[in-house]
């Protein structure tokens, strides 16, 4: 892992390729700032948290903040509220996020101090945001199968990341069942994306590294990255086989800690979906 973006964030998240600009967007959560580097780079600060992102076209995100998820005007850094989320708690924020193979964008949202079982799940689906699950301490590692019939997701609490099958809407049709159990060896599972081939790659809190599972949800290898506090990857690149991963500086002394890392794997990634509101 080399070193992509040099900028330290206290949390560095939700890491987003955008396909059409060619162009990298992520989220300081704490520092309540959104930045992008492609061609340029940008970076727009709000007056609340920010978190997580799709893309709606070329010009527009939507993005998901502690009130609401929000339509974001790239070429102005103006934003429309199009529906609120946990707006009357003032406990939570937004946390993880993803869109799906069917267009909506599934939100977790978690205690402002990691408050127990204060988040939820929810996804945002052609104007319904529908709460998917509940009882969540940190929401972590939304992502989903190519096929666009299995997502997955994690209570980083719980250091276990579950699967569960979606109807042919995008709705969990089933309950969760456990993918990967990291009780064993203490690791905490943090943001995560699947590849073409259906493994998925998840950044786990504390250990500095990303792990790569298969699709049956069987550890294939790791990649090591020089901050303890990895928080999400994502694919991306002009081949789409460049890993990204976010890291987080609060409470760690660390030369390397909070920045935004690249590695060219070779390995193919999905394209990010396209949100349709």
């Amino acid at each position: 892992m080399e070193v992509f973006d040099a900028h330290v964030c206290l949390l560095g998240e939700g890491p987003l390729w955008h396909p059409e600009l060619q162009a990298l967007f992520w989220f300081d959560i704490l520092g309540k700032t959104l930045h992008c580097k492609g061609e340029t780079r940008q970076s727009w600060t709000f007056g609340e948290y920010v978190s997580a992102a799709g893309w709606v076209d070329r010009n527009t995100l939507l993005m998901a903040s502690a009130t609401g998820l929000w339509r974001f005007d790239i070429p102005t850094g103006t934003r429309e509220l199009v529906v609120s989320l946990e707006a009357d708690n003032p406990v939570t924020r937004s946390n993880d996020g993803r869109a799906d193979p069917r267009g909506g964008f599934w939100i977790g949202t978690m205690g402002i101090k990691a408050e127990a079982y204060a988040g939820a799940i929810y996804r945002y689906y052609r104007g319904e945001l529908r709460k998917l699950f509940d009882r969540i301490t940190i929401s972590n590692a939304i992502c989903f199968a190519p096929h666009g019939r299995t997502a997955y997701f994690a209570d980083t609490f719980s250091k276990c990341i579950q699967r569960v099958a979606l109807d042919e809407d995008g709705w969990p049709d089933t309950s969760p069942e456990e993918f990967v159990d990291l009780r064993g060896e203490g690791l905490n599972p943090d943001g995560a994306v699947v590849d073409a081939a259906g493994n998925l790659w998840n950044a786990q809190w504390g250990a500095g590294r990303v792990a790569c599972y298969s699709p049956d949800g069987v550890f294939q290898k790791s990649f090591a990255l020089p901050a303890s506090q990895v928080t999400c990857p994502a694919f991306g690149g002009p081949h789409l086989t460049t890993l990204f991963a976010t890291s987080a500086s609060g409470g760690v002394d660390e030369r390397q800690g909070g920045k935004t890392f690249a590695m060219e794997l070779g390995v193919l990634g999905q394209a990010e979906h396209q949100v349709i509101l």
